[in-house]
């Protein structure tokens, strides 16, 4: 018996160290495969967040990359989806396999989680073309511009559901204030093409729109007011637009004049191939998104007390300033010149209330302060030309960032709004502000540096591309 116990023994010992040596194995294999995903000089570092006043970006755990050791570099972002075979209604009568380009691009764009965060600037501009582009594509059959309502409501089901498939928000219609009757232009009174052709002319409006300048457009408009101009000639169904009661000027003209542009954008995009149309209504988007701020500043009382007259330079003003700023930002990226207007509004805001001194050069404000911020100091300005995300198996999803150094925000030089004209030649910035790290004056149009959502390296150059 004792042999035979020993010879039990003998053989559990040796399963005993055979299963040791599976697990070692399989552990080893685990490490070397974590060790050999990218070279660390393709990747970026996770930075501490520093103690300030901006808070970091909430985003859900499941979309960040688990990395134990934050000094370790970090592998990019990829897409925590699966795509899958939509579900559609089999009312909407057109071929979405010849959209697939444009579909592709808008899901990207409007990806999970990113859509919030870039909805003003790039998902809603990109969702817009492609509402524009498919009217061409369903009416290209039935010689018509628009949709009739039943139509509308099955294939804006259809849209919404193809880009869920393919990864997009499915909050894109609360995002955008997009609904089914923004493929009816209901309230225009032409909708066919030939009803349009006789009306507009349609060699000037095409030479007018077939292919716009990104750099010149915004400031000397070109194919806006020929799109303007047609909108107009059809809204009064080529009457006399004067001696109609719906003239531009009154409320209920303007509503047939918007309904009527959308039409001249489905016309256009019958002319245009889907690329030379998507980037020409890209560049007017830009256009209109550019001249405003989107962020909201309530009364700034707080500042205004604590920095008003001799109190300008003392750190309560500026502790009071960049807890304001950081409280008043929205969870959303803003290009360059969004940035500028943003600083122009808040400044002319605070001059109205008493403050004098220039509290944006005393408290180092920069315009990066008013874009959304990633970790306090790593805030992303996107530019002022139309942007996408990319998204590939090497890099993940990137997006780029402009102005990769801190350039001061511009105080204005007077409490009124309209002094500044980002269009003056010599206003492209403000004064040009120069970066004091780089002593370099860097124009929107042609500054540009990369910038990661979630993480970063300590000092990117603009030739360097940091993933999410």
């Amino acid at each position: 018996m004792e042999s035979s116990s020993s010879g039990y023994s003998a053989q559990g010992t040796i399963y005993h160290w055979l299963l040791l040596f599976a697990v070692w194995l399989c552990g080893s294999q685990h490490v070397l495969s974590q060790k050999t995903t990218l070279e660390p000089k393709d990747k970026f570092l996770l930075s501490d967040p520093p103690i300030g006043l901006f808070d970091p970006i909430e985003i859900s755990p499941s979309v960040v990359p688990h990395n134990p050791n934050p000094v370790e570099p970090l592998s990019p972002m990829y897409p925590n989806y699966t795509s899958y075979d939509p579900v559609l209604t089999g009312k909407c009568h057109v071929n979405f396999s010849a959209l697939s380009y444009i579909m592709d691009k808008t899901a990207f764009d409007c990806s999970i989680p990113l859509a919030p965060l870039v909805a003003d600037v790039i998902c809603c501009p990109q969702v817009s073309s492609l509402m524009n582009i498919f009217q061409a594509a369903y009416g290209s059959g039935n010689h018509t511009l628009v949709l009739n309502q039943a139509s509308a409501n099955a294939c804006f089901s259809d849209i919404m559901s193809i880009l869920a498939s393919k990864g997009a928000n499915t909050n894109i219609p609360e995002l955008c204030t997009l609904r089914p009757s923004n493929l009816t232009d209901a309230s225009c009174p032409v909708k066919d093409i030939n009803s349009f052709e006789k009306i507009v002319n349609v060699s000037k409006l095409l030479d007018a729109c077939s292919s716009v300048d990104p750099l010149k457009e915004c400031c000397r408009p070109v194919c806006q007011p020929a799109i303007a101009e047609a909108a107009i000639h059809i809204s009064s169904g080529g009457s006399n637009v004067f001696g109609s009661s719906s003239i531009p000027g009154s409320a209920a003209g303007i509503d047939i004049v918007s309904d009527c542009k959308g039409v001249v954008h489905s016309w256009l995009s019958m002319k245009l191939s889907s690329e030379e149309a998507n980037t020409a209504f890209r560049v007017l988007s830009g256009c209109k998104v550019n001249k405003v701020c989107p962020l909201e500043f309530d009364e700034p009382s707080s500042v205004v007390k604590a920095c008003s007259k001799a109190s300008a330079s003392t750190p309560s003003c500026c502790k009071a300033l960049h807890s304001y700023i950081g409280t008043r930002q929205k969870q959303i990226f803003v290009t360059n010149l969004q940035a500028i207007n943003c600083a122009t509004m808040f400044g002319s805001m605070l001059q109205k209330a008493g403050v004098v001194d220039d509290i944006y050069g005393l408290c180092d404000i920069d315009l990066k302060d008013f874009s959304l911020q990633a970790f306090g100091q790593q805030g992303c300005l996107l530019r002022s030309l139309p942007s996408d995300i990319v998204f590939d198996n090497v890099t993940g999803i990137s997006f780029t960032c402009d102005l990769s150094d801190n350039i001061a925000a511009p105080w204005p030089s007077s409490s009124s709004v309209q002094s500044l004209s980002l269009c003056a030649p010599e206003m492209s910035l403000p004064a040009l502000p120069v970066s004091p790290k780089s002593g370099v004056s860097v124009p929107p149009e042609l500054g540009s540096g990369f910038c990661c959502l979630l993480y970063s390296s300590p000092r990117p150059s603009p030739s360097e591309k940091l993933f999410i």
